[in-house]
């Protein structure tokens, strides 16, 4: 706790803070009302202007019955908003790391904070990769508080809750709950509320998955996605409406939904910006590319292997000449070699990527076929499966989508069409033995089955 006295007060500060160490935290001594003070902040976290102008008031003050004690000064000669005393000193430590200044009078024993923070952030604009045809082109950025006005900015409601949390032990990094009071499960809001508050790490390096995996360790050989990541506000702020919460963490310009099902995962912001004709095709035709993706691949390759149980209108899919790789490494190496150019497209400069994309497809094309590499129906296939990977617009269940794919490539490889069945009946008990965050099924409302939820999952009505 802090004392009286302002140069022990300091002494404390500057030994707890490694102040002599770290050049960008700042020690500004003025004098107010004739009393020593000293202000504490972190240079490139706060807004210089403002301060500039609180300390030119502070110069200007001439009446000492306001310096009585810390709550009086606070509220009679602070010209700020955001403002509160405190006596901790690791809560005041961890709040001038955070950006907050805080200002030390000789005589008090609280701190007053004034949270004059602003942190770099870039501006507010469309995300990548979850883009819409209609509907706003604001999205998330790497400030939480922004991203909180941008949803507060849509819900203008008494029962949208904000709880903040400080996780971990060294980045101490903020995270925020987001929910509708009155909507939420307040059981599951209970759980997730102290899941958070014993996460036992010591930073949160990669932001978003370091909490995730902390609260909710996941089995790692069911690879259906539990969690729900969209960077638009739009999308976050209809899921809170809807009971669903909302996890923000700072630094990172995307929020989490849950709880999710496989239905909530597939569905996009577009099937709600369009009317309810349009936005149905546009969710039943996700699903369905969804359910070809899966099979399209293991399917010709049963079907390679099995021709005389192929119908005579699909004749056309078997292949008679003879290959120099079978079909089955033809479609694994592709598989590889498809996640290579994604992986080599994230490095490639913005102004050599349309050209290094169209030499990489070239050469996994027309020469790989020349050569004697690939025929064109392993490329036309796995072409498809790569495009429909994209109409989903959760990374994570297009990564799930492939490795299931693998699997039965793999198992119809090895066991003909007893081994499709295999991957088939795996694929199913993964997904019927997987719970949503909540404990509920990852299948909900088809299994256990709800008519009306249903329906209004696979088309959208209203």
């Amino acid at each position: 706790m802090l004392s009286k006295d302002l140069t022990k007060n300091k002494e404390i500060i500057d030994k707890v803070l490694r102040a002599d160490e770290s050049f960008d935290i700042i020690r500004r001594d003025i004098v107010i009302c004739n009393k020593e003070a000293r202000i504490y902040s972190i240079d490139g976290l706060v807004k210089d202007t403002f301060m500039g102008k609180l300390m030119i008031f502070f110069y200007g003050l001439k009446d000492e019955s306001v310096m009585k004690d810390a709550d009086t000064f606070s509220k009679t000669c602070v010209p700020y908003i955001e403002v509160n005393t405190e006596k901790d000193i690791n809560i005041i430590t961890q709040n001038i790391l955070s950006g907050i200044s805080a200002l030390f009078i000789d005589g008090f024993d609280c701190a007053i904070m004034m949270d004059t923070r602003t942190y770099p952030q870039r501006q507010t604009s469309e995300p990548d990769t979850d883009k819409v045809m209609r509907g706003s082109k604001d999205g998330f950025v790497e400030t939480i508080i922004s991203n909180i006005a941008l949803m507060r900015r849509r819900i203008r409601d008494v029962n949208f809750t904000v709880k903040p949390f400080s996780v971990s032990r060294t980045s101490k990094a903020d995270v925020v709950l987001c929910y509708m009071e009155d909507k939420v499960d307040h059981k599951l809001l209970k759980s997730i509320t102290q899941r958070i508050e014993n996460v036992k790490v010591d930073s949160l390096a990669m932001n978003q998955q370091s909490l995730v995996e902390a609260i909710y360790p996941r089995k790692w050989f069911n690879p259906f996605p539990k969690i729900k990541y969209t960077e638009r506000p739009d999308s976050a702020a209809a899921n809170a409406i809807k009971g669903n919460i909302i996890i923000l963490v700072d630094n990172s310009p995307s929020a989490l939904i849950l709880p999710t099902s496989i239905f909530d995962v597939t569905e996009e912001a577009d099937d709600y910006y369009f009317p309810p004709f349009t936005g149905s095709y546009l969710r039943i035709a996700r699903f369905l590319i969804l359910l070809s993706s899966v099979f399209i691949t293991p399917l010709w390759l049963l079907a390679q292997q099995n021709p005389n149980l192929v119908p005579d209108y699909f004749r056309f899919v078997v292949v008679a000449e003879e290959q120099n790789i079978s079909f089955f490494w033809q479609l694994i190496i592709l598989e590889l070699a498809i996640d290579g150019l994604r992986l080599a497209s994230l490095n490639t400069p913005t102004t050599l990527s349309g050209t290094m994309g169209i030499i990489g497809a070239i050469a996994l094309s027309e020469f790989s076929i020349d050569v004697g590499w690939f025929s064109t129906h392993a490329i036309l296939y796995m072409a498809f499966a790569t495009l429909a990977s994209f109409t989903q617009p959760n990374y994570e269940l297009g990564y799930c989508v492939k490795f299931i794919r693998i699997m039965l490539l793999i198992l119809t490889s090895l066991f003909n069409l007893w081994g499709f069945i295999a991957g088939v009946v795996i694929t199913a008990v993964l997904l019927l033995t997987n719970k949503t965050v909540s404990g509920k099924s990852y299948l909900y409302p088809l299994i256990p089955f709800n008519g009306k939820a249903f329906i209004n999952k696979v088309l959208r009505l209203r």
